[in-house]
């Protein structure tokens, strides 16, 4: 198995910069430093964000808050639909089962409009 490289910060600033400022396509540069284009795509993205001791571009900032709040927004969709599944479920076994009075019954029909049902 071989040995991990570790490249410096300044490295990775100097290839990255080289590939954004056009001094060379990725295959070049990763030619010339002896990397992978993953790598260096990889840098590339690290670098954009302010992660090698420098300003992080503002729309990749922007780009990163957006992912963000999707990522969250697909979680709590998927949170609502599980929990009125859970509450359609539970209401009609408790209707079925007949257990439901009637300060129950306007409740539950209070809580499935509530959710959407």
């Amino acid at each position: 198995m071989a040995n991990q490289r570790s490249f410096s910060l300044e490295f990775k600033r100097q290839a990255v910069q080289e590939l954004l400022s056009g001094e060379g396509t990725a295959a070049q540069i990763c030619r010339r430093y002896n990397i992978g284009s993953s790598l260096l795509y990889h840098w590339k993205k690290q670098y954009l964000r302010g992660k090698f001791d420098n300003e992080p571009d503002e729309g990749v900032a922007l780009k990163d808050r957006v992912e963000k709040l999707e990522r969250l927004v697909g979680k709590l969709t998927l949170e609502n639909e599980f929990l009125k599944k859970g509450l359609q479920t539970s209401l009609s076994q408790s209707q079925r089962n007949g257990r439901s009075s009637p300060d129950a019954k306007a409740s539950s029909r209070i809580s499935a409009r509530d959710a959407g049902l």
